[in-house]
């Protein structure tokens, strides 16, 4: 596996793959842009900035400049703060948070080409999922956070490539990375979770820079015998990591998220925006409302009285009230003051949980049933934004100039779209960073 990263080069990598990191890229600077002054971010830089070591790393919709590992995990924080970032498909892992910032810094200490650091940014997320894939679902099942635990590596491989390391040192970055994962399922919901992810992409960085300086590692620090698989799995599939190593590319299964929420809510979310839409449904008469779907909907988003926007994104029955009520789920409808209304908080307490496991998790079916006996229902088979039915590069776009008025950044947005798309013809690809935090 370090081989193959130490060794792979621009021209191995396949059109689709090339465009998919730049698709990527794209959900990523729109998520961070939407998540740069939220409370946990401005809290974070006021802490993290001082004993910021430098000012030549730029942070994302903001005018400080940091260090390189300060400004590297307050993007990861503020990309992945709103679970509005990307998610790799089957393990759940948003792959770009910890990774991107990883390689953005590192260009604007030594300059990268967009070809080096798209080449670094696919590399890290190859490994990071495919680590993913060895491990689930039991690791998340156990409680750890995928994004963190699998990210950190994906980061340490992205600079790693970025430095031009060769297969020994990656293999150490690897090893240094083994030591840094960690991240619990427990702290969704709270400012916590940020720590993982910003952490992540810092350690990252500083795996590949140690490595780089001959700070040795464990010889097997993936399939030793208390190496990641064995500690952090129940069980655990080592071929995942090499099957198919160079053909089958894991950006490939990335998908965007058109709600600012978790994953498995996507197609309940529009099955009730549509039934919002339906003239004949009055919300005052409406007396219970059935989600059937996939068992891991239930237990990932069966959580009444949430008591803010954070805790909402994981919640099924704020997501249907807010959703059925005002025909849209924007960050402004999973923001602590909407949680916070009382017709919503009634409405969302007649939600009740049909488990299927014959429903993917992208599929759901909602019904309203009303004191009339009259009942609604919406099936969503495969939600928009999964790999069946993914999000388009123009509404990627509409996204980023959504969440950077959201942000309110002052971002130029259409610049920073158009360099983004350009990435594989920069000979600069630190100048996109520029662009994202409002001063280029």
């Amino acid at each position: 596996m370090a081989r193959f990263l130490a060794e792979a080069r621009w021209d191995d990598i396949p059109a689709a793959v090339r465009h998919e990191a730049m698709r990527s890229l794209m959900n990523f600077f729109a998520t961070a842009l939407g998540g740069c002054r939220d409370p946990a971010i401005e809290t974070a830089a006021a802490v993290l900035g001082r004993f910021s070591a430098g000012s030549n790393a730029t942070t994302i919709g903001r005018p400080e400049k940091y260090d390189s590992l300060t400004a590297a995990s307050l993007n990861a924080m503020s990309a992945n703060v709103f679970d509005f970032d990307d998610t790799h498909v089957p393990t759940i892992i948003h792959p770009t948070a910890p990774v991107a910032p990883a390689v953005f810094a590192l260009a604007e200490s030594a300059r990268l080409t967009g070809r080096q650091l798209l080449l670094a940014f696919i590399l890290g997320v190859e490994l990071e999922c495919r680590l993913g894939n060895a491990v689930s679902p039991g690791h998340y099942q156990r409680g750890w956070h995928i994004t963190a635990t699998c990210g950190v590596f994906g980061a340490a491989v992205a600079a790693g490539k970025a430095l031009g390391l060769d297969a020994r040192r990656m293999a150490w970055a690897i090893g240094h990375a083994s030591a840094q994962s960690s991240g619990l399922v427990e702290t969704l919901g709270s400012m916590s979770k940020s720590i993982g992810i910003g952490n992540a992409a810092r350690n990252g960085i500083v795996s590949a820079l140690l490595a780089e300086r001959n700070f040795t590692g464990p010889e097997r620090p993936l399939e030793g015998r208390h190496g990641f698989l064995h500690v952090m799995a129940d069980q655990h599939n080592i071929d995942a990591l090499t099957a198919e190593l160079g053909a089958r590319w894991e950006i490939l299964s990335n998908t965007y998220k058109p709600y600012p929420c978790g994953v498995v809510l996507m197609p309940v979310i529009e099955a009730t925006v549509a039934l919002h839409a339906n003239p004949e449904l009055s919300l005052a008469e409406i007396e219970r409302i059935e989600l059937t779907g996939n068992p891991l909907l239930r237990v990932r988003t069966d959580r009444p009285g949430v008591q803010t926007g954070r805790e909402a994104q994981v919640s099924a029955q704020h997501g249907v009230a807010v959703a059925l009520s005002r025909g849209k789920a924007g960050l402004v409808e999973f923001s602590d003051a909407c949680v916070a209304e009382p017709d919503l908080r009634a409405l969302g307490a007649k939600v009740v949980f049909i488990d299927d496991d014959q429903y993917s998790v992208d599929a759901a079916r909602v019904t309203v049933f009303m004191r009339s006996g009259e009942s609604f229902s919406e099936f969503v088979g495969a939600a928009h934004g999964g790999l069946a039915r993914p999000l388009t590069d123009l509404q990627l776009e509409s996204k980023l100039r959504e969440l950077n008025r959201y942000g309110g950044s002052g971002c130029d947005a259409d610049r920073l779209i158009d360099a983004i798309w350009a990435l594989g013809r920069s000979d600069d690809a630190g100048a996109v960073m520029a662009l994202a935090s409002g001063r280029g």
